[in-house]
């Protein structure tokens, strides 16, 4: 009996030691009240920066074997590409040449033949220091943008007044460093009454190219379009492709044409 007496009392305290377990030592957390957070405002969102590369494209020729093609080249910085420049004058290639201030204080030989050459090239704006012309600040390419619009006006303004100082003639035309824009930068651009030249065909990549496929690149240009390359890297392997592809094109019965020669077409408002 008394076994009995004690394993039921152990029981007992056996059950009462769960329930212990389980109950809460304070108020459920139903019953407890948290501090209510003070209101927070959400962080305004920050538009993203939105960049284009325009396209141009000239008016087509439309006679079969004779594509109409403009060629350009971008003069950055360094130094003349003399295989580019002696097979233009060569072949009796026109192009349109986009020079920035830099570029021109550093080749006086080149700015000769352009001047000696006023049949085939026509030169154009291609800004004072080679800064993007982005209004906002930016990197491109690890480029820092010009970063306001009294900036981009300095860019355009400074590569111009660069151009008459070394005899050329004023320029129509602008091409910014890494030709990527912002939208209100193609607006200020406008206003101060320059076209913004796209393009269509990039041909060497930057100049970053092997021969072979800038020299691919470039020879698969059709009728209306407007090819990009440089003519400021004579050390790269880009520049022999460049000189293979005119004398490829030039081969087949190809029309070239300078951007001031015809009727162009570019989008994002670049040339309206």
């Amino acid at each position: 009996m008394n076994r009995i007496l004690l394993a039921s009392a152990f029981f007992l305290v056996s059950i009462s030691a769960v329930f212990a377990d389980e109950t809460p030592s304070a108020l459920p957390a139903s019953a407890v009240v948290s501090p209510v957070p003070a209101a927070v405002s959400p962080a305004p969102k920050v538009p993203a920066l939105k960049l284009v590369e325009p396209h141009l494209h000239i008016a087509r020729s439309n006679i079969a074997g004779h594509a109409r093609i403009a060629l350009t080249f971008d003069a950055c910085m360094g130094q003349a590409d003399e295989r580019i420049l002696s097979t233009l004058v060569r072949e009796r290639i026109p192009a349109t040449i986009f020079v920035t201030a830099r570029w021109l204080k550093r080749n006086p030989a080149a700015v000769a033949v352009f001047l000696q050459n006023p049949d085939l090239f026509e030169l154009e704006n291609h800004g004072q220091n080679h800064i993007p012309a982005v209004d906002t600040p930016a990197l491109i390419y690890g480029i820092a943008s010009a970063g306001s619009p009294q900036a981009v006006r300095q860019e355009v303004e400074g590569g111009a007044a660069a151009m008459v100082a070394a005899g050329l003639p004023a320029p129509h035309w602008f091409r910014g460093s890494t030709a990527k824009y912002d939208l209100s930068a193609i607006g200020e651009i406008r206003a101060m009454g320059d076209r913004i030249a796209g393009y269509s065909v990039n041909g060497d990549g930057g100049s970053l190219l092997g021969a072979g496929i800038t020299e691919k690149r470039i020879a698969s240009a059709k009728d209306g379009d407007v090819v990009i390359s440089h003519i400021n890297q004579p050390s790269h392997a880009a520049g022999e492709g460049v000189a293979k592809a005119l004398v490829d094109l030039k081969a087949k019965g190809t029309q070239f044409v300078r951007l001031g020669d015809v009727e162009d077409t570019g989008d994002d408002k670049t040339t309206e």
